[in-house]
């Protein structure tokens, strides 16, 4: 072998060694630096937490009670059947009163911030009617307006002459869409598509012009432009005997809980044995279970057996309740799916009767208020679904009283005072209010106290 051949072969080799090397510690290298935290880099956007500044404390009321097809010449024309009575304040004093335009003249209320606070504020009104083609004891709580709530509760069948009242208290004017919710899905009818209400106004729709024929109709009020409070005045008559009057008060939005509380049945209701008490439920958007329990309200048993529902989406049902003894109840609704419910019960079906419609009660924690208004004597309904027990307070600025609520129970405590009532409770609690007389009944639901604005973070 030549000198010249072994030193080719001695380059070639030390190359492939070389580059073995290499091959190796390269990969000794990426084995190495995968098992090794690398430096990271993460941009984080600037973000700032801020309080907003509470806009003022709103209330609009239910307004007169009204009646339609009352003059021959215009049966459209909305008329006043009966005035209503307000009681009305916040927590520091009176607030700023104005009445809105339109035929039920409404009363507003509203009340300005203290900082980054609201105050507590509560109203209620009540009215009786006592004419040939409209009788009973009416009672509502004034509600702030919403961008959308939901009306449980009335008629559209033969007899029934309920109307659909919408309040705008704002500065600008609304647009709103009513749906309908009954035996075919839901639906916007021709009457209830783009309703224009000027700032200040009230509007009325008569329920039979957007849900004629429907026995369970349940409606859907969306706004746009400004949020508007709606309530639902409904009567009925039966023959030519006027068989009561109810407003009943907007249910803020669908929940899988709904905790319907102080229903009374009456001895003259159960003893004529026809079904008085019924419960509509819906679940607007999905079909689901629901379990309907009905518990004494002095002390939380179950009254009957628990029912199991079988719901549609949008599609209500009724259910038959009757056979209640005669006392106080609450009506548990709980569902895999949101649902809104109400309770209708009459105090019997005699000329004079009188008539309501009982819708759920949010829960509320710590400090609120009510306020209770003029009528028959009144009962607070309290539910504790919690584990420990809830200590509530009632006050009226001259007298409290304290009232313990079991663990998974309820119990009934007598209201003496007309006018403003404060309570605080120690743990979640459901609270409504009960107005039972003579051929009168009403109540409505107590609703937490809005007095502070939740932190929003801000992106710059």
């Amino acid at each position: 072998m030549s000198d010249r051949r072994i030193f080719r072969w001695a380059t070639s080799g030390a190359r492939v060694i070389a580059g073995t090397v290499v091959a190796v510690g390269f990969v000794v290298a990426v084995v190495t630096a995968a098992g090794v935290p690398w430096p990271s880099y993460e941009r984080r956007p600037v973000e700032i937490t801020a309080v907003p500044v509470p806009s003022a404390s709103m209330l609009v009321c239910s307004g007169d009670l009204l009646a339609l097809g009352q003059i021959v010449e215009d049966p459209d024309q909305v008329v006043v059947t009966s005035s209503q009575s307000v009681v009305a304040g916040a927590e520091d004093g009176a607030m700023v009163e104005f009445v809105l335009g339109g035929p039920g003249a409404p009363r507003a209320y509203s009340k300005e911030p203290d900082g980054s606070r609201r105050f507590m504020v509560a109203a209620s009104g009540a009215a009786t009617a006592d004419a040939a083609f409209l009788r009973g004891y009416a009672a509502s709580a004034c509600r702030p307006p919403l961008i959308e709530s939901w009306l449980v509760g009335g008629s559209g069948e033969t007899g029934a002459a309920d109307i659909v009242v919408i309040s705008n208290p704002g500065r600008v004017a609304a647009t709103v869409e009513l749906t309908v919710f009954g035996a075919t899905g839901p639906e916007v009818p021709p009457g209830g598509a783009a309703i224009v209400i000027p700032a200040g106004q009230q509007h009325v729709v008569p329920l039979s012009g957007i849900a004629r024929g429907e026995a369970s109709p349940i409606v859907r009020v969306s706004a746009t432009g400004a949020p508007v409070t709606a309530s639902l005045q409904t009567s009925i008559t039966r023959t030519l005997a006027t068989g009561g009057v109810d407003q009943v008060d907007a249910v803020a939005g669908p929940d899988t809980v709904q905790v319907v509380a102080g229903i009374p049945v009456m001895a003259s209701a159960a003893a004529e044995g026809q079904v008085a008490t019924i419960a509509r439920v819906l679940s607007p958007t999905a079909s689901g279970t629901a379990t309907l329990t009905v518990m004494n309200a002095r002390g939380g048993t179950p009254a009957r057996e628990p029912q199991q529902l079988e719901l549609t989406a949008g599609l209500p049902i009724e259910v038959d309740l009757g056979g209640l003894e005669p006392g106080d109840y609450t009506v548990e609704v709980t569902a895999d799916v949101p649902i809104l419910a109400a309770v209708w019960q009459t105090t019997g079906f005699a000329p004079g009767a009188d008539f309501a419609w009982y819708t759920p009660a949010p829960e509320f924690d710590g400090t609120t208020m009510l306020a209770v208004p003029a009528g028959p004597p009144r009962t607070l309904t309290l539910v504790n679904r919690g584990d420990a027990e809830a200590l509530v307070s009632v006050s009226d600025g001259a007298q409290s009283s304290q009232t313990v609520v079991p663990p998974r129970g309820s119990t009934v405590v007598r209201v003496a005072t007309q006018g403003l009532v404060t309570l605080e409770s120690t743990a979640p609690v459901h609270a409504s209010l009960s107005l039972t007389g003579d051929g009168a009944l009403a109540g409505f639901p107590v609703w937490p106290a809005d007095t502070g604005s939740e932190a929003v973070v801000v992106y710059p």
